[in-house]
């Protein structure tokens, strides 16, 4: 493999240690040629560090000409850039050499030239252009591949890489504290706790939370010491404020250090108080010296520093926070060491420069296979159809299954999504998002993949509407007529109620659909009803079931926000806005009062649906007379799946909220407005179920309540583990049809 790296050359900080140092180890693997467009330190250092290294001056034709003759005669398999011109360079040869184009973005292009409103309209404007011209990119954090996504990136061609560093470190000048400390000119006793942090003095940096924290810890733990490493426009201003707290006697602004790893080695404490950040090199430096580490959370920074694990966190501006933590570390030696030994190994496992390189060789190697691919018009791709962006977490649920087991197929199958709300679908799921009515892009898409995918749910239905049924047999139709394997995914069928629709449906089924894979049973019997008979049928279950919850902390973190008291007892009511629902609000208040009076379960009112369901749960808790929470905001599938998992009893109209209980093994009683309810019980093996148009006394209710407490919880348990173990059967035809 070859690749070529185009650069200004005149880059310093985080961007010149990240390409000095990837391209030293890349080159123990394969030839990575440097390219830069001007002569000077950059230039000089990347050659003393091995690494060949070509400068080209004159004009920018010029350049281009000899970059082509290059990177023809040198048969480069990749262009890689860096920066504005290394962008321009590469957005401009991109059409000429027919090779991908790579660019890693090292920080935000819309701030590489605040304050320079003159270079922001030319050099900023002209990167913008380049950037949506390359091929690929590469994000310097995760935070940073979020951005990317959020601005539009394709995220099927974005990757994330994090700034790696050299371990064991590099040799200091100094190689005792003492040394350094008399060489910035500070005596200080055996038993001082240093306190450091190497940072511009620039408001971004937020040095003024680092004093504020800093003199708080100070006042309780005297030999503490402070050494600000850096230069910058805010010192005379930071030096008054160490004044101010009366901590100017144990701070020292040290200015401008040449020789960083004797810095850490000085420090008993690193610190970041930065409030915006991609993931600076001060962490992992600080890491390589086994120091304990407090850093505001911003930017890739909580991949490595993970709380009372690896270090400490805090919310930028927090000064109490920071010097709570400080204060913890002064105190305990034992901590330090315990947390400084833990970010080292974090750090060398995952942060060392063989990391970075052996994750950049990843990300080649992945780009050379999706171009072998999909060269000469080759598909590769899936394509995923659904009731996806409409802020229901029963459809979010079934949307990240489905991505989930497509990817366990080909971790880099590119994947996109029909959905109304393109950037945060992108965001969520790291996929391609197409509006749901983009139709020029859809057919472009179709055309590129091989498997359309009916995603879940109940789509071939006509009770919410004709229109509806209408899209999705068309979207069937039209992926089948430009060459795509075609799947129904985990779903539900029916009703159709209008003859004529149920006509239309089998018609289209029978000619343009390959497999389909039911949640359940019931639906069997629907598609023989419509006359299906062709595809492949496999009764499987719902995908959301194949989801785990969120981790014990996320769920901790939002159980809190909602006011949830551990240890308590929860009933979670989840009503829907539906036909006649303002008469029966009252027999639900009633069956809510009943569970917190009679078996001491505390009501939560929950919307899967927040957009549609938020007036009829507000509604009916003015109706409730027991003490009642609310969730009203959109919840992550993984942590209402986690919550439901605390429950003591659910009852739900909303059918996914049954799922995400019964997955759980809890208690759970429905209320079938909608067949799928009914039968999604029946499957489980539940009795526990209440048709919606039969609903005309609060003591049906009550009953319910009575029933699913009274449950066998073992029994529930032992059938849902039986219906997720043939989950499996959805991705497993996927990947059949995927194979053809």
């Amino acid at each position: 493999m070859k690749v070529i790296h185009l650069i200004s050359g005149g880059d310093t900080g985080g961007a010149r240690t990240h390409v000095h140092l990837l391209l030293k180890y890349l080159n123990q693997n394969i030839e990575a040629r440097l390219v830069c467009f001007m002569d000077g330190p950059f230039a000089q250092d990347a050659a003393a560090l091995g690494i060949p290294t070509t400068v080209l001056s004159g004009s920018m034709p010029a350049q281009l000409r000899a970059l082509r003759q290059m990177i023809r005669a040198g048969g480069y398999d990749i262009i890689h850039c860096h920066g504005a011109r290394g962008n321009l360079m590469g957005a401009l040869l991109k059409r000429s050499l027919g090779l991908p184009t790579l660019s890693t973005v090292h920080s935000d292009p819309r701030l590489d030239y605040l304050g320079r409103p003159l270079a922001r309209a030319t050099y900023g404007v002209l990167n913008t252009w380049a950037l949506r011209r390359m091929d690929y990119h590469v994000g310097v954090s995760e935070s940073m591949r979020e951005l990317l996504i959020g601005r539009g990136f394709d995220p099927n061609r974005v990757f994330t890489i994090y700034n790696g560093i050299e371990f064991p470190p590099a040799d200091a000048a100094c190689t005792d504290r003492r040394a350094f400390l008399r060489e910035i000119g500070w005596e200080q006793p055996e038993d001082a706790v240093v306190v450091g942090i190497a940072a511009r003095l620039h408001p971004v940096k937020d040095i003024p939370t680092l004093l504020r924290g800093f003199a708080a810890a100070y006042r309780d733990h005297p030999q503490l010491r402070l050494i600000v490493a850096g230069e910058g426009q805010d010192r005379a201003a930071l030096e008054a404020l160490a004044a101010e707290l009366g901590i100017a006697d144990v701070t020292r602004f040290a200015g401008w250090v040449s020789d960083m790893p004797a810095f850490y080695r000085a420090l008993d404490i690193n610190t970041l108080t930065s409030r915006s950040e991609t993931f600076p090199y001060a962490i992992t430096e600080g890491a390589r010296e086994r120091l304990a580490t407090v850093s505001s959370r911003v930017g890739g920074v909580p991949a490595l520093i993970r709380p009372g694990e690896t270090g400490f966190l805090f919310t930028p501006g927090d000064d109490r926070a920071l010097g709570a933590h400080l204060a913890a570390l002064a105190a305990s030696p034992e901590l330090r060491k315990k947390l400084g030994d833990a970010l080292y190994r974090k750090a060398n496992a995952e942060y060392s420069a063989e990391a970075t390189c052996r994750t950049q060789l990843g990300i080649y190697e992945r780009i050379l296979r999706t171009e072998a691919r999909t060269k000469n018009g080759g598909r590769y791709g899936a394509l995923v159809c659904g009731a996806y962006g409409m802020r229901n977490a029963g459809d979010d649920a079934i949307l990240s299954a489905v991505v989930s087991e497509l990817r366990s197929i080909d971790p880099e199958r590119p994947i996109s999504v029909l959905t109304r709300l393109t950037t945060e679908t992108a965001r969520s799921c790291g996929v391609s998002a197409v509006h749901s009515f983009d139709l020029p892009r859809i057919l472009r898409t179709m055309r590129r993949c091989e498997l359309f995918v009916n995603g879940g749910g109940s789509l071939i239905q006509d009770v919410t509407s004709t229109r509806s049924l209408l899209y999705y047999l068309f979207m069937l139709r039209a992926a089948h007529r430009r060459g795509c394997r075609v799947m129904m995914y985990g779903c539900g069928v029916g009703p159709v109620r209008r003859d004529a629709n149920r006509r239309r449906a089998g018609r289209v089924i029978n000619g343009c659909v390959d497999a389909i894979t039911l949640r359940e049973a019931h639906s069997l019997g629907e598609l023989e009803r419509y006359g299906v008979t062709k595809p492949a049928v496999t009764v499987a279950s719902d995908p959301a079931l194949s989801l785990a919850p969120a981790a014990p902390d996320a769920v901790d973190e939002a159980a809190a926000a909602l006011g949830m008291e551990p240890g308590a007892s929860y009933f979670c009511l989840c009503v829907r806005r539906w036909q006649g629902m303002r008469g029966n609000l009252p027999l639900f208040a009633a069956a809510a009062d009943y569970a917190h009076d009679r078996y001491g379960l505390r009501p939560l009112l929950l919307c899967i649906n927040p957009q549609q369901d938020a007036e009829v749960n507000d509604r009916l808790r003015e109706l409730i007379r027991a003490d009642c929470l609310t969730v009203t905001e959109p919840l992550a599938p993984d942590v209402m799946i986690g919550l439901m998992a605390r429950m003591s009893l659910v009852m739900s109209m909303r059918l996914h909220l049954l799922i995400f209980a019964a997955s759980r093994a809890v208690p759970l009683a429905g209320i079938s407005y909608d067949p799928k309810v009914a039968a999604f019980l029946d499957y489980i093996a539940q009795d526990s179920c209440l048709d919606y148009g039969a609903l005309r006394d609060a003591s049906q209710l009550t009953a319910l309540v009575d029933a699913a407490v009274s449950a066998d919880r073992a029994a529930l348990r032992a059938r849902t583990e039986e219906i997720v173990a043939v989950e499996h059967r959805n991705v497993e035809v996927a990947k059949r049809l995927l194979e053809t």
